[in-house]
C-alpha cells in the first residue's frame, strides 16, 4: 500500500529544547518552560486551519520527576495556570482534551483540575492529546497485562488498552531542538509513523514550521512494510 499526497490526521510532538532556549538568551529555565507554553497555546489555536484531527504532546515523562525539585514545581504550576486559562478557549474552539499517561498520580488539584477538563471538553470534534506522568515502556506493559486479564494477548488486544485507543492512528512524530530519538514516547504508536526531526528549538516552533511540517508529511510515500 502506498499514500502520496495524503494528510495527516493524528501528528505527535516532543516538545524538546526549553532549557536550551532560556540558557541561550541568560534567563531562567523557567522563562523556556513558560515561553514553550506560549508555542502550545498558539499552536492549539492554529490546529482549525488545518487537517490534523488530533494532536499529542509530550508534556511530561515519568522521567521528568529526575529533574530538579524547583524545575518540576514550576512545571506543575505552568500546568495548573494552562488549564485554568485555556479551558474556555478549549471549550468554544471545539477542542477536546485527552489525557495519556498515569495522570492520576499527579497533585489532587491538578487531578480534580484535569477531570473537570475532561468533562467540559468531551463534546469537541478536535482532539488535544496530552502526554502527563507518561512513558511508553509503562504503557505497553500495562495494557499487555490488562489484556492478558481479558485472555487473549494479540495486537489488537494490547491497541485497546494503549492510552490512546479511540485516537487516529499516529502519522506524524515532530521532535523539536535538533535531538533525534524518541525518548519512550509513543513507541507502539509510532512503529509506522512518518518522523520529522528539526533544529528549532519548542519555544521557537510555531504554526508556520507546523505547516511546512505537514506539507514535508504530504510529499512523502508511505508504504507500511509494502513496496
Amino acid at each position: 500500500m502506498t499514500t502520496e499526497g495524503q494528510q495527516a490526521r493524528h501528528v505527535a510532538i516532543i516538545m524538546d529544547g526549553n532549557g536550551r532556549w532560556a540558557k541561550r538568551r541568560h534567563l531562567p529555565r523557567a522563562m523556556g518552560h513558560r515561553k514553550g507554553v506560549e508555542a502550545v497555546r498558539e499552536l492549539v489555536r492554529s490546529l482549525k486551519h488545518t487537517s490534523v484531527e488530533c494532536l499529542t504532546l509530550y508534556a511530561f515523562s515519568s522521567e521528568n520527576w529526575k529533574r530538579p525539585e524547583e524545575e518540576v514545581d514550576d512545571l506543575m504550576n505552568l500546568m495548573r495556570k494552562f488549564i485554568k486559562s485555556d479551558l474556555p478557549e478549549f471549550i468554544a474552539n471545539d477542542v477536546k482534551l485527552h489525557i495519556l499517561g498515569d495522570w492520576q498520580g499527579l497533585a489532587p488539584d491538578i487531578v480534580a483540575m484535569l477531570e473537570d477538563a475532561l468533562e467540559k471538553t468531551s463534546g469537541g470534534s478536535r482532539t488535544l492529546a496530552v502526554a502527563l506522568n507518561y512513558g511508553a515502556h509503562a504503557e505497553i506493559t500495562r495494557a499487555a497485562k490488562l489484556a492478558a486479564a481479558e485472555g487473549e494477548v494479540s495486537e489488537e488486544a494490547i491497541e485497546r488498552h494503549l492510552f490512546s485507543a479511540g485516537l487516529p492512528p499516529l502519522d506524524l512524530l515532530i521532535r523539536t531542538s535538533g535531538e533525534v530519538r524518541l525518548s519512550n514516547f509513543l513507541l507502539w504508536q509510532a512503529a509506522y509513523a512518518e518522523m520529522l526531526f528539526t533544529d528549532v528549538l519548542w519555544p521557537d516552533f510555531t504554526p508556520d514550521h507546523f505547516k511546512h511540517a505537514l506539507a514535508d508529511f504530504a510529499e512523502r510515500e508511505r508504504r507500511f512494510g509494502g513496496r
